[in-house]
């Protein structure tokens, strides 16, 4: 049984509503969770690239990345749980795991199950709540996400009056 149903949460994913590009947080994290984070992707074998502005490089380790003098430009980490979905994971801070999503790639009740999917996973391995905001939010007005004591990504939000 899928955590969530596609008819119920589609204005969750509507770009009109929530921006085409809604950011994804864990926040109170740590450069332990970011390791988390990393080893996870790894060991799920999911498709990444780690970019430091132009060039490609490979995966480092979290204290490397977040050990970057503080006027770097900012690396970035695209993760594809599957062929069609993909995260990008920026390094803004230490004690934040923030990530972007495309809701133009979340159409539909399979690629929903994908995305419920990865936040589980980061939720559980970290032990945390995998937030969704509208895009150019903070994290403190959540649509839907991962809820560790659920164990599973439920809605967050009332939808809007129509």
């Amino acid at each position: 049984m899928p955590d969530l149903l596609w008819d119920g949460v589609r204005w969750c994913f509507d770009p009109g509503l929530m921006g085409s590009l809604p950011d994804v947080y864990v926040l109170g994290a740590s450069p332990e969770d970011w390791q988390s984070v990393l080893d996870l992707v790894v060991a799920r074998r999911w498709t990444f690239q780690y970019c430091e502005g132009a060039a490609v490089l490979p995966l480092p380790t979290a204290a490397a990345v977040l050990s970057r003098p503080a006027d770097a430009e900012c690396p970035e980490l695209r993760v594809w749980p599957s062929a069609d979905v993909q995260a990008i994971f920026r390094f803004y801070a230490a004690n934040e795991i923030d990530f972007d999503v495309d809701l133009r790639e979340l159409q539909g009740q399979e690629r929903l199950n994908v995305f419920c999917g990865f936040l589980t996973a980061i939720g559980r391995c970290l032990g945390k709540a995998v937030l969704m905001d509208s895009e150019g939010g903070d994290g403190s007005h959540p649509v839907l996400g991962f809820d560790v004591e659920a164990d599973r990504v439920v809605v967050m939000a009332e939808p809007p009056v129509r």
